[in-house]
């Protein structure tokens, strides 16, 4: 699941509380950031 985090309050939103809308329900703040998932991929060279 997509989470974001507002720029203005620094909440955590998730995309079920979003919606269609690209606010946030806390501050209505437009400014979200998308944050980097928690799992780190590797890559190995060829």
């Amino acid at each position: 699941m997509a989470e974001y985090k507002c720029s203005n309050c620094g909440k955590i939103v998730t995309l079920d509380e979003i919606g269609l809308k690209a606010k946030c329900p806390h501050c209505s703040n437009r400014v979200l950031i998308k944050l980097r998932p928690k799992i780190v991929k590797k890559v190995q060279a060829r």
